[in-house]
């Protein structure tokens, strides 16, 4: 009789902690197909707005997303020490505050000066979420052998959220006007900023008792040190840097369409197009999936993307027509730039311990803005110099690099070894 009360108050035990988990891992994808819905509807009607309502040239398209880069570059480690320090809800909450301030402000101004202030502030919202968001998913399940699929299922509900944004506020814009959509963006990424401070709890973290910025800064240092000390981390940053330089190029994709004749309704077909490659990327992630676990998964997956993306600009750059120019912008945003991002944060996730984890991402995100930065001085020269395709040329040549380098790399040939937690 004892035996057997123990035995089922083990299996009550174990089934609390079964639906504590589904709970949680509920609550993350929810809130990630949500804010995927707000986060690209606004993008795909800011980046028409730019070019339609405030008439931004190619190169003021170019250093726009340079600003929001430098905005990243100089925020995006601070706020990840800071979430390792006092947690990870509340830097998500501010982080979904000003994303919603600059989104609304957006659809408000049209002269470049105030849509730079926006942006930056967006960048900086962006930098509060980076890192902190993976790390409470990882440190609250606590479960190592899911986190690889559940941070692809979360890559992948981005792109069908992402979709579904599209589809709802492209909708408005052309109903309402690109204005309004932009604002109800923002008001709805305040409503999601107040669902994450009410619902991401936190069990397994224990923040600093001490000051807040002191603490800060050893954990800072804790993980510049697990980051630069790490072979495949440091390949996965250069990797990140240089195909983040490469992605700067999508700001003139629509520049590009427009160019090729595409006049006639570019919202609906702008739409279009972003669904379509946004389908691509939720097929190939569902594929790689139930396969990222496996030895030098991550590094072929990321090699193959970079080539899909090499093909992409070179159709985009000389494409005769819209239509052609369309499959370019399949190739490169929906399978290069789409995979990209969600492999290199399952690869560095895998290498990173608990008390640095957000540092550590934020470091990713660096690398991110970085690349988006001195690719964007660099395409504002080629654009002015050589026009839009000598800027997509020069994008091509520098995937071609990363798929290179990461291709004869010799990390991610071997089982990970446990790395200690120093």
């Amino acid at each position: 009789m004892r035996v057997n009360f123990f035995r089922k108050k083990q299996q009550c035990s174990l089934k609390k902690r079964d639906r504590s988990e589904r709970d949680l891992v509920e609550i993350f994808l929810g809130w990630t197909l949500i804010r995927a819905i707000f986060h690209r509807g606004y993008v795909l009607v800011a980046l028409l707005y730019f070019v339609v309502v405030a008439h931004l040239s190619a190169s003021e398209l170019t250093l726009l997303g340079t600003a929001v880069s430098l905005t990243l570059a100089f925020t995006d480690i601070p706020a990840g020490a800071w979430a390792d320090a006092v947690g990870r809800r509340w830097p998500i909450t501010i982080g979904h505050l000003l994303l919603a301030v600059g989104m609304i402000i957006t659809g408000l101004v049209v002269a470049f000066s105030s849509i730079v202030v926006t942006q930056v502030l967006w960048g900086l919202g962006w930098a509060f979420c980076g890192g902190a968001d993976v790390a409470w998913l990882t440190d609250e399940l606590d479960r190592h052998d899911e986190i690889d699929r559940l941070l692809t299922v979360r890559a992948r509900l981005d792109l069908v959220g992402g979709a579904i944004g599209m589809v709802v506020f492209g909708a408005l814009a052309r109903l309402a006007g690109p204005s309004a959509a932009l604002v109800v963006s923002g008001a709805g990424m305040a409503l999601l900023g107040a669902y994450v401070a009410l619902q991401f709890y936190e069990r397994n973290f224990t923040p600093a008792r001490e000051r807040r910025w002191k603490v800060s800064l050893p954990i800072l240092r804790r993980g510049l040190l697990l980051a630069f000390r790490d072979h495949e981390i440091l390949l996965v940053f250069m990797a990140t840097m240089m195909i983040n330089a490469a992605a700067i190029s999508a700001w003139l994709f629509s520049k590009q369409l427009i160019n090729l004749g595409l006049r006639n309704e570019p919202m609906l077909w702008w739409t279009a197009i972003e669904l379509l490659s946004f389908a691509g990327g939720a097929v190939v992630l569902r594929f790689i999936e139930p396969r990222m676990n496996g030895v030098g998964a991550a590094r072929r997956t990321y090699a193959l993307a970079c080539l899909a993306g090499v093909l992409g600009m070179v159709v985009l750059a000389y494409a005769s027509d819209a239509l052609v120019a369309a499959i370019g912008i399949l190739l490169a945003s929906g399978i290069a730039f789409n995979i990209t991002r969600p492999v290199s944060v399952v690869w560095v996730n895998r290498r990173t311990t608990s008390e640095v984890r957000a540092t550590v991402h934020s470091c990713l995100s660096q690398a991110e803005s970085i690349g988006e930065i001195m690719g964007g001085f660099a395409l504002a020269v080629l654009t002015e110099s050589g026009g839009v395709s000598a800027a997509l040329i020069g994008s091509g040549a520098l995937i071609m690099l990363t798929a290179t380098v990461v291709a004869l790399s010799p990390a991610d040939r071997a089982p990970q070894a446990v790395l200690d937690s120093k």
